[in-house]
């Protein structure tokens, strides 16, 4: 028997795609867009503009591409605004990135030019090796809120938009831990009235978007919503919140290699990361209190993969270290390097060497645009509070309480398939297969 189809609201009109953090990541992102609406370059990497989903039986043949499947936002009704702490335009940024080709960016001058970013909400003691001017003021963290949701509606108002959805983009803030002040929303919005320390940035755009009925997600490693108040805050506005921090590089292939050992029960004896990266954000991660932000959402990803508690012959003493090295000649082009020396047969050792050159923000951007086109389907199926199903794009998933975070990333990508199966009203696929085989007599 078929499932019931979920009812799902039609993606007609405009799309706020809105940015905290104006920078290369978000500048690659609305350059690629606008260069994909133009017919320059194909959307390689982006899961909702190229990949495709089997539905059924392997037999019948149905593998439709995932825009197919389920009503998405079509680029062209995108529309992109943001805030950062440089009044240079998307244009003069993406220059300033030097992530993408002069020559592209020359044929998207004039689309690039004409986003323009709002003052942000920013303080220093936040994210300590940036220095803008182009920042809000105002008596109160509240009243700073308050200020971006007025931003948030004349922008929509502006450019004609029916609905929005807002991406954090901007630079890892400094690590903080829950405390009372996030207990609760009722804590939390008297925190922001008196402009507690423990209240965030990333946390007043997280309060502003979700009061607006504006899906969130949070593409640093900053606490933001993965705090109670800002949960309960999602589920009683009945909007959708996910994070955090994209799975890009080194992680990504974390996600990647660590599940191949633990299915072929091969152990571990320690695994050493190192980066090195120049640009903006190489150069925040450059102070330790933002690092040990990214660190801790580094950490996480082998404890939770390879589970030492269940295997402690394999995996209970690994050596597990990660740095990260700011190199300004290396600009955007971060180089990830893995030493991993694992165990086999009778004890033997071996190595695993990955020397992973990757452009950060070229592979950050298509993991920007899907998250940001299936949190919009999440808010029109009507789904509220944490997307556990968007995993597959983070470093650190957000999950419920009492859960721990699913990182191995082929179970992440048969959640996100059979989540978009479900959203469908197809059949979920568990791969069994034992009914291909069984006898017709």
């Amino acid at each position: 028997m078929k499932p019931k189809k979920t009812n799902i609201a039609p993606a007609s009109g405009r799309l706020a795609l809105l940015l905290p953090g104006m920078g290369a990541v978000a500048t690659t992102l609305i350059a690629g867009v606008e260069a994909i609406r133009r017919g320059l370059a194909p959307p390689i990497g982006s899961v909702t503009q190229m990949g495709r989903i089997r539905l059924g039986k392997r037999t019948e043949g149905r593998s439709p591409l995932v825009k197919e499947l389920v009503p998405l936002a079509a680029l062209e009704d995108v529309r992109f605004g943001g805030w950062d702490v440089f009044p240079d335009s998307a244009y003069d940024s993406a220059v300033h990135a030097k992530v993408l080709e002069p020559d592209l960016l020359e044929q998207l001058r004039e689309p690039l030019s004409a986003v323009k970013p709002m003052p942000a909400v920013f303080a220093p003691e936040y994210v300590k090796r940036l220095h803008g001017t182009h920042v809000k003021k105002g008596k109160s963290k509240l009243e700073l809120g308050e200020m971006l949701r007025a931003d948030i509606r004349a922008f929509m108002k502006a450019e004609g938009c029916e609905r929005a959805v807002m991406l954090w983009c901007a630079s890892t803030e400094v690590y903080i831990e829950p405390s009372a002040v996030h207990g609760d929303l009722a804590a939390f919005e008297k925190a922001l009235a008196k402009s507690d320390p423990a209240i965030a940035p990333s946390m007043i755009y997280a309060w502003a978007a979700l009061k607006e009925g504006v899906p969130f997600a949070n593409g640093a490693p900053n606490l933001t919503v993965d705090v109670p108040a800002l949960q309960q805050l999602a589920k009683e506005q009945r909007v959708p919140v996910a994070g955090k921090d994209f799975k890009t590089g080194q992680t990504l292939m974390k996600t990647t290699i660590a599940p191949m050992l633990k299915a072929r029960m091969l152990g571990l004896q320690g695994w050493f990361s190192t980066n090195i990266l120049g640009n903006r954000d190489g150069e925040v991660l450059d102070d330790p209190g933002s690092f040990k932000t990214k660190e801790v959402s580094k950490l996480s990803v082998l404890e939770h993969i390879l589970q030492p508690k269940l295997y402690p012959d394999l995996y209970g003493h690994f050596d597990h270290k990660v740095t990260i090295h700011y190199y300004p000649p290396r600009a955007d082009n971060k180089e990830g390097w893995d030493a991993i020396d694992i165990v086999g047969w009778l004890g033997y050792p071996m190595q695993i060497k990955v020397n992973f050159q990757c452009r950060d923000s070229i592979l950050a951007a298509p993991v920007a645009l899907d998250i940001a086109l299936f949190m919009d389907l999440a808010a029109r199926a009507g789904m509220k509070g944490i997307q556990e199903w968007l995993s597959f794009y983070f470093k650190s998933p957000m999950h419920a309480e009492g859960l721990y975070p699913e990182h191995d990333l082929f179970i992440q990508q048969s959640k996100l398939k059979n989540t978009l199966r479900h959203l469908a009203g197809e059949e979920l696929i568990t791969h069994l297969g034992l009914d291909y085989y069984e006898s017709e007599a």
